[in-house]
């Protein structure tokens, strides 16, 4: 018997599948590899994050069903950390809802807004669930080129007028996973110009918020006068307090499109186990140490893997944030192709990284290195990258 599964035929084959199946492989036999692929931070959770948890499990209260939404104390906590942070004032109650990490609340928020004939601006290269996202909704993505900040804008007035019908959502990451590319407060206020005027509902994923260096601090789309009139932000306590297994992330902004998000939500969970909303709250709580911490780490892995790829002649841009690096090919290999190169390198250097092609054609001439390794692992690599490039 064969069965017809609409949603999933739209679904391509994953790019990023053939790498981890070598890397798979690899490992079976034994081999030791140093794996830049996944953006999976590797430092502990804070051990105050920890413990908190623990005590609230021992609690047979925390055990029972939750709310999908979030427990009230954390809703208020994000609304007491965007107000800290950047200035924006939130209604717990209606402008705010926990989610999942942030794959499930946008993977939500597409399915709660977006159907059958609606499109949906998506900048390539780009994290993969903003696209699938939008396909697994039934929805249409249009691909608006990413080489720039200052190029987008004017990529995107482009795709916009030449699209019919006219695009319903547009969907947003800065800073940039996985170019790095940042985008300033001038940038957003003409998003939310242009969101009004075209009646288009914008998200923004936030989720490297505070991974960034030498001073750069990154715009909340949220601090922008008249952003929550047409959009919505997207956080997550992933990167900033390396609570990536934990699934906290939050959806903020607009009301009609949260309260979306909050009914679809109530109809598919219960929420996430409580103690770790409770433990949470702690991490919202914390000063900005453990933050700084973290940022600190990820700089000097930058610093490292930038200085050393110099050194074997391939020069990449330092990035301003995130906690990636995308490297474009040296010249006399950029004829491989980024998937064949992370082959190479695999296979000849011991080293993983993500073949650009797996975010779009657009990112086929770079690959994406996530600082997930130590400075003497990532010191180790270098020597073996170099083997490949000569």
């Amino acid at each position: 018997m064969k069965f017809n599964f609409q949603r999933i035929d739209r679904l391509p084959p994953y790019v990023l599948a053939e790498v981890t199946k070598l890397k798979t492989e690899a490992r079976r036999r034994g081999e030791d590899l140093i794996d830049f692929g996944m953006g999976n931070p590797d430092m502990p959770t804070p051990k105050h994050i920890v413990d908190k948890m623990v005590e609230a499990a021992q609690k047979p209260s925390n055990h029972r069903y939750s709310v999908s939404r979030g427990i009230t104390k954390l809703r208020q906590r994000i609304c007491d950390w965007y107000l800290r942070k950047h200035a924006v004032e939130l209604d717990p109650d209606l402008e705010t809802c926990v989610t999942i990490g942030s794959k499930e609340g946008i993977s939500h928020l597409a399915l709660a807004t977006i159907g059958p004939g609606d499109t949906v601006l998506v900048p390539t290269p780009t994290y993969p669930i903003h696209t699938y996202a939008v396909v697994i909704a039934n929805g249409d993505v249009i691909n608006v080129p990413l080489t720039s900040e200052d190029s987008f804008f004017d990529n995107l007035l482009e795709a916009f007028e030449n699209s019919w019908p006219r695009p319903k959502m547009l969907l947003l990451n800065f800073p940039h996973n996985p170019t790095t590319i940042c985008a300033d407060r001038p940038f957003f206020e003409k998003v939310v110009a242009f969101a009004k005027e075209y009646n288009i509902m914008v998200v923004h994923d936030f989720a490297y918020a505070d991974i960034a260096f030498d001073g750069y601090k990154p715009v909340s789309f949220l601090s922008v006068p008249g952003a929550k009139d047409v959009g919505v932000e997207m956080y997550s306590l992933s990167k900033s307090y390396n609570m990536p297994g934990w699934r906290v992330g939050f959806c903020c902004g607009n009301r009609e499109m949260v309260q979306a998000l909050t009914r679809i939500k109530g109809y598919l969970d219960y929420g996430m186990f409580q103690p770790i909303q409770i433990a949470s709250i702690i991490a919202l709580e914390s000063d900005d140490s453990v933050v700084d911490e973290t940022v600190g780490i990820y700089k000097n892995r930058r610093d490292v893997l930038i200085e050393g790829l110099s050194r074997i002649g391939w020069e990449v841009e330092p990035p301003k944030a995130t906690m990636f690096v995308w490297a474009r090919l040296p010249e006399n290999l950029r004829k491989l192709g980024s998937m064949e190169f992370s082959k190479r390198l695999l296979a000849k250097a011991k080293v993983a990284v993500s073949p650009g092609i797996g975010f779009g054609k657009e990112g086929d001439e770079f690959v994406r290195f996530a600082l997930v390794e130590n400075e003497q692992r990532i010191k180790q690599a270098v020597r073996g990258i170099k083997g490949v490039l000569s």
